[in-house]
């Protein structure tokens, strides 16, 4: 610090002799401080010249012993800011307070700013901060503030927070420029590029800090995204007529439309809330209760309690779920008018001179009741299957079973007029597709004691394997009914493994074995075949040793599969598909892909995988030749650029690489090595090095050139990429040896990489130019 130790003006000294001397000569009057906005301890420093190595402030004699650890140049960058912004501030003419503040950091984590006329607040956040320590200082700074505005120096979660809220972040950094820290605001996007203004060009408004670029952020940023959490579980909502959602909803956007609901969870209250719904139909009528299917989710804004519901599908529930939830309630039935009521109302208005009835003469006149019903409209498939299924998950609920008869009470009158065929397809699609974890629901209607008759064939399209053929399925509709109550039930519990079905092996006497296995076929004496049984496995030795050659083909023709060209691999993988699914038919091992393929015979298969197996292996050959004549040609170029390459080496001058001295030091060989290629304007790869057989790799010797180099020293190992172009992987490694800031991203890295490979060209250039500034700051700033 310049003038005490209580001062806030920083300078930052020049590590050089001669621009030490320069300095000097321009500020003979100064005094150096260890100041106390540093966290110093406030003793007096003097400067100290070097020629072999930089120069630097040092404390005297007789100073206190100083416990700052933080002595880099971006040690004192909140000063920096504080003075730029004062700057700024008279500048504007605009009136408020600038200060620094230690959040337990050091005095230098973050700089306050108070703008008085529009009562806004600006946070340098220049030290590490997580989300709750950011909210609770967000909110301590809005107490006596319009709004705040907050600029980070590092990026971070809390940044990307404030570009996904705002669609932009502000961001600083400060560069050495001479004896200060030049103050740069960013503005960095969705796409996290960066874009820097210099302080002094930047304007402060009433609504905050405004740089160029977050101007044309600002126009054309979209609406802030609410925050979506998938919901897991029910949920029914009625819609709330004549409430509008305002314009400025949080949750609007262009293809969803929003209303305001009563919205009901699953054992949970009921909740008025603004729901989110396609926008490419209309708004379902108020009149009727809904169920959100699956992909509903909770819509959170930035704004505290405000939250919504979308969805992309809703079903109508049927009058009885209805009821139960709570939002509606059936109609108040129409009062029944009689004759005698007729009668009366006609004496009580004197509307008729009739004489008077007595009593039980009206009354045995009295018509019977006339109890007209509304007709109601038939529903919708969809609306039908899903009433079913919701009729069926109520009485898993409720740990009882069902009948046709009790459905077409409850769910519709239509499904009375149900063929067997129509009920087949409407339970199949209740449950379709067949999951492991998920129960089946047809399981629960009862047709006496027993399951429906038409069960298994519900089941069979459905993919449960050989439910048609066995004998067990009162057994499983058992099993599958105790699934449903475990999986339904209130609290759910474990679901007992489904039962398996099994294909029934008819008995077949020993006698038509032995004849099956001598002479084929069992024929009567009219030549006609005699069916001994619906399901015969066959135990003959010519069907086993088929199937066994069968079994062998398919698996030579799957392990050629990976060596065969497009077309061929697929037409070779149709045929080993076709096998492979009728081996498992036969086995019992898997479901059946198709009827075609397992009616056909082992001998067909065989046949098959015979003639598919020998135009791959002509494929494999004739693949085999191209490569051999692919590569002959590739060894004839590679041999005539090798030559041309050596006859052009005869007449060539020496490279920059031959250039360097074979006996020297590794470091200063690969560093002369280095310079010819920054002189020359290009790049070398790694493997090009030369090491001299070291024992170390490049890895060593790049570190060891780089290690704690100057700010005017570029850095050489930014000329040597990888094989195919590019840093090399521990370049990272390298810019720590530096003593340089690390970038995070591989986008960042690759901007230093190519900054610092100009500054090499410049640095080495003939004639040798200004080095661009580093875009990496001192580890520690």
């Amino acid at each position: 610090m310049i003038g005490d130790k209580d001062s806030d003006h920083p300078v930052i000294l020049p590590m050089d002799a001669h621009e030490l001397d320069i300095w000097r000569r321009m500020h003979p009057s100064y005094d150096y401080w260890c100041g106390l906005h540093l966290g110093g301890c406030g003793g007096q420093l003097t400067d100290r010249r070097y020629t072999n190595k930089v120069c630097h402030f040092a404390h005297h004699a007789t100073a206190p012993v100083c416990y700052r650890t933080a002595n880099g140049e971006s040690s004192a960058d909140h000063l920096f800011i504080k003075r730029g912004v004062r700057r700024l501030m008279d500048k504007r003419q605009l009136r408020g307070r600038v200060q620094t503040r230690d959040l337990g950091n050091g005095p230098g984590d973050a700089v306050d700013v108070y703008l008085a006329e529009s009562r806004r607040r600006l946070r340098f956040q220049l030290g590490p901060i997580d989300y709750r320590a950011w909210r609770g200082a967000t909110d301590e700074l809005g107490a006596d503030a319009a709004d705040i505005d907050w600029i980070f120096a590092a990026e971070g979660q809390i940044t990307q927070q404030v570009i996904g809220s705002h669609g932009y972040c502000l961001r600083v950094r400060c560069e050495t420029v001479g004896g200060e820290r030049r103050v740069h605001i960013g503005a960095e996007a969705r796409d996290r590029t960066v874009a820097w203004t210099p302080l002094e060009d930047c304007a402060l408004t009433p609504s905050g800090i405004v740089t160029p670029h977050v101007e044309e952020i600002r126009l054309s940023r979209p609406r802030p995204r609410p925050i979506a959490i998938p919901i897991h579980g029910r949920v029914v909502f009625a819609l709330v007529p004549g409430t509008a959602v305002p314009d400025d909803s949080p949750f609007a956007a262009r293809d969803r439309q929003l209303v305001v609901a009563d919205v009901k969870p699953v054992e949970g209250p009921i909740v008025r809330t603004v729901v989110s719904l396609p926008g490419d139909t209309d708004a379902p009528p108020a009149e009727h209760v809904y169920r959100v299917s699956d992909g509903a989710r909770i819509l959170l804004s930035g704004s505290a309690g405000s939250w919504a519901i979308e969805t992309t599908r809703y079903v109508r529930v049927d009058a009885h779920e209805a009821e139960r939830t709570g939002l509606w309630t059936p109609p108040t039935r129409p009062v029944l008018k009689t004759d005698a009521d007729s009668v009366g109302h006609r004496s009580r208005t004197g509307a008729s001179s009739t004489p008077s009835v007595p009593a039980p003469a009206a009354k045995a006149r009295t018509a019977p009741a006339q109890i007209v019903q509304p007709a109601r409209a038939p529903l919708a498939r969809t609306d039908l299957v899903s009433a079913l299924r919701d009729a069926l998950e109520t009485h898993a609920r409720l740990h009882s079973t069902t009948t046709w008869a009790t459905l077409v009470r409850t769910v519709s009158p239509d499904l009375a007029s149900h063929s067997e065929s129509e009920r087949c397809e409407l339970l199949f699609e209740v449950d379709a597709p067949l999951w492991e974890h998920v129960p089946i629901l047809s399981a629960l209607i009862r047709e006496g004691d027993a399951p429906l008759p038409y069960l298994p064939q519900v089941l069979s399209r459905m993919g449960v394997r050989h439910s048609e053929a066995s004998t067990q399925i009162k057994r499983w509709a058992a099993v599958e009914t105790e699934r449903a109550f475990a999986a339904y039930g209130t609290p759910s519990r474990t679901m007992p493994p489904r039962y398996p079905l099994k294909p029934e092996a008819p008995v077949v006497s020993r006698a038509a074995r032995v004849v099956e296995a001598e002479y084929g076929t069992v024929r009567c004496p009219h030549d006609r075949p005699v069916t001994v049984a619906k399901y015969v496995v066959r135990t003959t030795a010519a069907d086993s040793l088929t199937v066994k050659r069968l079994r062998e083909l398919a698996r030579e023709l799957a392990e050629v599969l990976a060596r065969l060209d497009g077309p061929a691999r697929k037409r070779a993988r149709k045929v080993v598909g076709e096998a492979q699914s009728w081996l498992a038919h036969r086995d019992g091992a898997g479901p059946s892909q198709g009827r075609a393929v397992v009616r056909k015979s082992a001998a067909y298969h065989v046949r098959a995988l015979r003639h598919a197996l020998k135009v791959a292996q002509v494929d494999i050959r004739e693949a085999e030749q191209r490569r051999r004549a692919a590569k002959k040609e590739e060894a004839r170029l590679f041999n005539e650029a090798r030559d041309r390459q050596k006859a052009k080496a005869a007449h060539a001058e020496p490279s920059a690489e031959q250039l360097a001295p074979a006996g020297a030091d590794p470091v200063e060989r690969i560093t002369q090595q280095l310079v010819g290629v920054a002189v020359g304007g290009g790049t070398i790869p790694i493997h090009a090095l030369d090491t001299g057989g070291t024992g170390h790799g490049a890895r060593h010797w790049l570190i060891a050139i780089d290690h704690g180099v100057t700010a005017d020293v570029p850095l050489l190992s930014a000329l040597v990429t990888k094989a195919d172009g590019g840093p090399v992987p521990f370049f990272r490694d390298i810019l720590m040896a530096a003593g340089l800031a690390v970038p995070q991203t591989d986008e960042a890295l690759l901007k230093v990489w190519c900054r610092e490979q100009e500054r090499d060209y410049a640095a080495y250039g003939n004639p040798p130019r200004e080095l661009p500034p580093r875009l990496v700051p001192k580890a520690g700033g």
